[in-house]
């Protein structure tokens, strides 16, 4: 209801006739998540393959020693990228929900990323970003993994945040351009 109040106000208001917004996600994949709220244990664990604390780990099929170094997981490509396939089917399950995407690729963070969908007007894009958050927990849990949105859930590492490129139109023209500032 809210994003349907902004866009009447700015219509009302002469402001601009379409608010249009273009948010930007990001969010861990973990491959195992473990918690305790107890009287005298309280803290949780994470953990991912993609982890620099995992190079030494053993694993059944063994370990291959391709995972990006802390605060070197921006855009690498496969194999460091681990999680190119999961995020390509998080996209197609948006697509068949009508969410329009874009891209998908790692972020900084070893387990982080961030997956594009087209920009849209306030209220249709304010739906589509319940339908990400949605395809992106299902398709995780369907992989055995756990999605969070959470703004830091790794000390000392990148967090999540939500860039979200923001434009506001009158007459089919940006009210954002212009040589004055904002040209409102």
């Amino acid at each position: 209801m809210t994003a349907k109040k902004a866009e009447s106000y700015v219509r009302q208001t002469g402001v601009g006739d379409t608010v249009t917004m273009g948010p930007e996600a990001e969010f861990f994949i973990f491959d195992d998540v473990r918690f305790a709220v107890e009287p005298y244990n309280t803290g949780f664990k994470l953990d991912s393959t993609e982890l620099p604390s995992n190079c030494d780990t053993e694993y059944e099929m063994g370990n291959l020693g391709h995972r990006p170094r802390t605060k070197g997981g921006y855009f690498p490509i496969n194999p460091v990228d681990s999680a190119q396939d999961i995020r390509s089917e998080m996209l197609s399950a948006m697509a068949e929900m009508g969410v329009t995407v874009e891209k998908h690729h790692h972020e900084v963070a070893a387990a982080q990323h961030e997956l594009g969908i087209k920009f849209n007007t306030l209220t249709t894009i304010a739906d589509h970003l319940q339908l990400y958050k949605y395809a992106i927990h299902n398709v995780a849990q369907a992989w055995g993994k756990t999605a969070t949105f959470m703004p830091k859930p790794v000390y000392g590492d990148n967090g999540t945040g939500m860039h979200v490129h923001q434009s506001i139109w009158k007459d089919g023209k940006p009210t954002f351009a212009g040589n004055q500032y904002a040209d409102l």
